[in-house]
């Protein structure tokens, strides 16, 4: 997985790059674009300059690294341990997802024991993101190397996760919540307060995208 900076998103979706990652050994190509589409949408940033794009890339080389980084100026990668709680919804080829797509770039706290950690995100808070938000897909990445060197600042995680388009600017939409403003607060409660215990409630850079998927086995 990539954050990529100060790079148009027409440029990720021209087919040279699909090609030439082929050529590379990809065989699966996903991009998550904060376009137009979603503009309305809340983003989160590290750093002055907001990451603009995720890119992902399925390969069993490292050889994508070095096209993406050809083609993008300001690149950060790393290789990722790929979990689906909630798998999203299926897409036709190359064709923008129903969705609102979200991908948080987290960092692991100092104070927290690793195995404390990812037992704390992946077992103990799974189950509370799911209840507490009206997802519609749901995917984990747990960094285990950096593949670019420089990057901004260490990555330990990225989540993505889906939810209705309606929820870019309703946010009972986004929470599940019905229009129920009690019901929201204790959604939002319960929440934070699991955020809190991974230290994803700092240190965030929050990317709303539009999201598309291409197979590039048959380029």
């Amino acid at each position: 997985m990539y954050a990529a900076w100060g790079v148009a998103p027409d440029t990720l979706r021209d087919e040279r790059l699909q090609r030439r990652l082929a050529g590379a050994g990809a065989t699966r190509l996903q991009l998550n674009l904060d376009d137009e589409d979603v503009a309305p949408a809340m983003r989160l940033s590290t750093g002055a300059d907001p990451v603009r794009a995720v890119v992902t890339v399925w390969a069993d080389t490292d050889e994508p690294t070095r096209v993406l980084a050809e083609e993008i100026e300001r690149l950060a990668g790393w290789e990722v341990d790929e979990r689906r709680p909630l798998e999203p919804p299926a897409t036709v080829d190359g064709v923008r997802a129903d969705a609102l797509a979200n991908v948080a770039v987290l960092t692991k706290p100092d104070d927290l024991d690793r195995d404390v950690w990812l037992h704390r995100w992946l077992v103990e808070h799974t189950p509370v993101a799911l209840a507490t938000q009206a997802s519609t897909g749901y995917v984990q990445n747990v960094v285990t190397r950096a593949l670019t060197p420089n990057a901004p600042r260490r990555v330990d995680a990225l989540v993505e996760e889906l939810f209705p388009t309606a929820g870019m600017t309703d946010i009972h939409a986004f929470y599940g919540s019905g229009g129920d403003d009690r019901e929201l607060q204790r959604r939002l409660d319960t929440l934070m307060a699991s955020v809190a215990r991974i230290g994803f409630d700092r240190d965030i850079d929050l990317v709303p995208s539009s999201r598309y998927v291409y197979r590039l086995d048959d380029q």
